[in-house]
């Protein structure tokens, strides 16, 4: 499957990354030190937010001691300039600038490569807030949406929980196992505090990647934090085994992005929006919940499935949804840069069934308060969709934009702390009873 293990580490990251609490980076220092370490120019954008008015020239100052071509693109797809800036001979200090202008909403998408050197990626972003679908959803959306969720309705839960060992003297720990549609099952490890009590939920989901197993850190960590968490398997494989139990599974579910990419009733991610539909109701049932607050979130994949779950989902209150995948997956037709699961945008029938699972179309009927994050260089989930996802979210929301950051798989922690640091504030609050701070 195309680009699957670029997701793995990096949500990892992102699913480990709830129970501890960080302090915050400013997003403004990141230039000089993440082109310093590497090798040279320094560049610098002309605001340190990345962030500028269409009135605004979109730049940044470069300086070094060679010779550097650059290339600037629009949605990093269509080309906005290029050039070289050659500082071979200058003096120490001497500096050159890059700028354009750009006369509508958009992400810039920056390349400067030294000759000889490997090209490194800067980003900025144009009025983002204005950015909006290049289609609209499904005249039907509703409506399908509705349909599936009665279909699950109709296959009874069947809850199995097992108890197992958290490795914590004060959490303890279970597998879940529920009856899914399509004879499939619902595979999850839940964790909380052994002290019986009331507690707000959290359901993690998980980034792409052919079926892994989960790691039980994913959900005792944040229940150390006092938490009643539930992560889920996306797929229909247990949530742990020997080797062969995921090495062994269908060739076809390997590569579950292909399925049903031209028929929305046999689309994988339908199936997969479900399940976290389902673990939401379980959940929701718990005796320990505090019947007030339910959190889902994940990173990647996990984020895409977010979107869906919190769009569905009436019990929802809260997402947090690191660079999620699955949005804008019209856009390369419109100008915009391709994201992940990267449906063929040449095939019509695979565009029309994308409308039915893009986090975009999700975006408008959710109620919860929503924290989205976009990294600025990220080329597996692109930030132009991302921000245009943000932007149809009518409840109250907070982004984090990532001027340095590539996907959540190559962007380091410190390049993360815009979305990390208020994550880690919003679970302290939650957990504490508190409302978060949306400034």
């Amino acid at each position: 499957m195309q680009n699957e293990k670029m997701f793995r580490r990096g949500s990892l990251t992102a699913a480990a990354a709830i129970a501890p609490f960080v302090l915050f980076a400013c997003s403004g220092a990141w230039s000089k030190a993440s082109v310093q370490a590497g090798a040279k120019p320094v560049v610098t954008p002309l605001k340190s937010s990345g962030i500028y008015d269409v009135s605004e020239k979109v730049g940044w100052t470069i300086s070094g001691s060679g010779i550097y071509n650059y290339v600037a693109k629009k949605n990093n797809h269509t080309q906005l300039s290029s050039g070289v800036v050659n500082l071979s001979k200058s003096s120490a200090g001497d500096t050159a600038k890059i700028e354009f202008e750009v006369k509508e909403p958009c992400m810039v998408y920056l390349e400067v490569t030294e000759t000889g050197g490997k090209p490194m990626a800067f980003g900025a972003a144009v009025a983002p807030t204005k950015l909006r679908p290049v289609v609209p959803a499904p005249a039907d959306f509703d409506e399908f949406w509705r349909g599936k969720i009665a279909e699950l309705r109709k296959v009874p839960e069947n809850p199995v929980v097992t108890p197992g060992e958290s490795g914590k003297p004060d959490l303890s720990y279970s597998l879940v196992q529920m009856d899914h549609l399509n004879g499939t099952k619902v595979y999850g490890q839940l964790a909380k505090p052994s002290k019986t009590g009331k507690y707000p939920a959290l359901l993690v989901l998980q980034w792409a990647s052919p079926p892994y197993p989960l790691d039980k850190s994913w959900a005792t960590n944040p229940a150390a934090g006092g938490w009643l968490v539930l992560n889920i398997q996306p797929h229909n494989v247990p949530v742990s085994g020997p080797p062969e139990v995921f090495s062994g599974v269908l060739p076809e579910i390997k590569n579950y992005g292909s399925i049903g990419q031209r028929d929305r009733d046999r689309n994988y991610f339908v199936e997969m929006y479900l399940r976290g539909y389902r673990a939401v109701d379980f959940l929701a049932r718990h005796p320990e919940w505090d019947r007030q607050t339910i959190v889902v979130t994940g990173g990647s994949m996990g984020g895409q499935q977010s979107f869906a779950v919190a769009g569905l989902h009436p019990r929802v209150t809260h997402m947090m949804a690191n660079e999620p995948a699955g949005c804008d997956l019209n856009g390369p037709n419109h100008g915009r840069q391709n994201s992940y699961p990267f449906y063929p945008t040449g095939d019509a029938q695979a565009m029309a069934t994308a409308g039915y699972i893009d986090a975009v179309n999700f975006a408008p009927r959710i109620r919860a308060t929503c924290l989205v994050s976009m990294g600025f260089i990220d080329t597996a989930t692109a930030p132009a969709g991302i921000w245009t996802a943000f932007n149809q979210i009518k409840g109250p929301k907070v982004a984090a934009p990532m001027i340095d950051a590539a996907h959540n798989n190559i962007a380091t922690w410190e390049q993360q702390q815009p979305y990390y640091s208020r994550q880690s504030e919003w679970m302290k609050a939650l957990a504490a009873g508190d409302k978060v701070d949306l400034k």
